[in-house]
Parts: structure tokens; C-alpha cells; sequence
């Protein structure tokens, strides 16, 4: 089975998002174009961090107009395991596959360092390696990671468990409800500003992000190649 890495002009994370799979996992991942147009090979998709198009008028603005978002959008409703990180995560809600929006960061300012998360939901294709309330640590680098959404959708997010994961301790960008991550009703879709494919190696001083991919490996979806 295979696991699809979309590469969006702009996209920066792709090769991280590629290596925590292949060379860590040993997972079967291939890269494909924005411009792709047929994803019937693929059982789950990875949408990376970077700067898509430029984040030209907004974040994923136009990286949602892409050819290959329409198989993404049909993935999804066929609840393949659809994930984002950081850009892949303002792509998302700028597709409507997941609800709210990702604006500036409250400081302004670009924030990149390490922070610590609770995982909220373990009942995802990317979490059931975690526990529930565990404490985790990953870096962000953002400027535009504070999640909203109105009041009603806040609600609707806490009462069906969509909130995956949430800021502990301080809150680096003002994210309503201290959120870092959500899923939608169906939980196939997932996205999150932290990046864990850059905490999946001891030697990297950090494998906190690792069981993200696991999971994914492990949800009876995807399977790896020869690990």
C-alpha cells in the first residue's frame, strides 16, 4: 500500500514528511505533484508544511484551487487517512475538510521552537499509539498558527472529541481553546500546526512526533515495507 506526499510549489516539509516514513518507517511513500490529478493508487495522503504559492492572499488560499485537491477532497469522503501539518493544516481549512481558519499569531511574530502538547484524542488513525492526557513535545514553525473558529464550532469540536491536540502550558500564537491539532467528525482528516516529522529520531534529540506515523502504520490502512 501506499502513502501520497503532495509537493505544492512553495512546500518545504516534504522531504521531512518523506523520510520519517521511508527511511525511518519503512513505509512505501512516493512524492506527487500538486498538479496530479489521480490518487486511486494511493491509501493516504500527506499534505507537508512550507509556503505554498507563495501564501500569496492567505495561507493554502491557493494551493486549495489545486488539480490534485478534488482526489484529496474524494479520499477524504471515502475516509482514507488524510493528514496536514503546519501549511498542510491551513490548506485543510481552506478547503473545508476541516472546519475553522489558521490566522496570524497573536506576538506577530514568526515562532519557531519546541513546545508541549496533550493529546486529546488517541482514537485517530494517526494517535492510537499515544495515550490519552499524555504530554508530548514538538516544534512548530509558524506564523500564521493561531486556530479559529466561532463559538459554535468551538463547541461542536470539544463535544465530538475533534480536538486532537492542544497547547500545554503556554500558548505560542493564541490558538482559541489552546488548539494544535483536529480532525474532522469522522477523524480520517487530520491537521496540526506542530511538525512531528521533525521529531522522529533519538539522534535528532527527539522521537516524540514518531508515533504519529506508527499509528497511521499500524491503523490496519497502510502497511510498511520490510520494517
Amino acid at each position: 500500500m501506499k502513502i501520497a506526499v503532495v509537493v505544492f510549489p512553495g512546500s518545504n516539509c516534504d522531504i521531512d514528511l518523506y523520510e520519517a516514513l521511508h527511511t525511518v518507517l519503512g513505509a512505501d511513500v512516493e512524492y506527487v505533484s500538486h498538479k496530479c490529478e489521480d490518487l486511486s493508487e494511493f491509501d493516504a495522503v500527506m499534505l507537508p508544511g512550507g509556503f505554498s504559492y507563495g501564501d500569496y492572499l492567505r495561507c493554502g488560499a491557493i494551493a486549495r484551487f489545486s488539480k490534485v485537491m478534488p482526489e484529496i477532497v474524494r479520499m477524504a469522503n471515502e475516509g482514507k487517512p488524510v493528514f496536514g501539518t503546519c501549511n498542510g493544516f491551513q490548506i485543510l481549512t481552506e478547503a473545508g475538510l476541516l472546519p475553522g481558519a489558521l490566522k496570524q499569531n497573536n506576538s506577530l511574530k514568526f515562532v519557531c521552537k519546541t513546545v508541549p502538547l496533550v493529546v486529546e484524542n488517541v482514537q485517530t488513525p494517526f494517535t492510537h499509539e499515544y495515550t490519552n492526557g499524555e504530554v508530548i513535545n514538538l516544534p512548530i514553525a509558524h506564523a500564521d498558527g493561531s486556530y479559529y473558529a466561532d463559538e459554535e464550532t468551538l463547541a461542536q469540536l470539544e463535544e465530538n472529541g475533534q480536538v486532537v491536540f492542544r497547547y500545554a502550558k503556554e500558548n505560542p500564537n493564541g490558538s482559541l481553546h489552546d488548539i494544535a491539532g483536529i480532525c474532522n467528525e469522522r477523524g480520517n482528516v487530520l491537521g496540526m500546526m506542530p511538525h512531528p516529522e521533525r521529531a522522529v529520531e533519538a539522534l535528532l534529540g527527539n522521537e516524540d512526533g514518531l508515533r504519529v506515523f506508527k499509528s497511521l502504520l499500524t491503523s490496519g490502512t497502510v502497511k510498511t515495507e520490510g520494517k
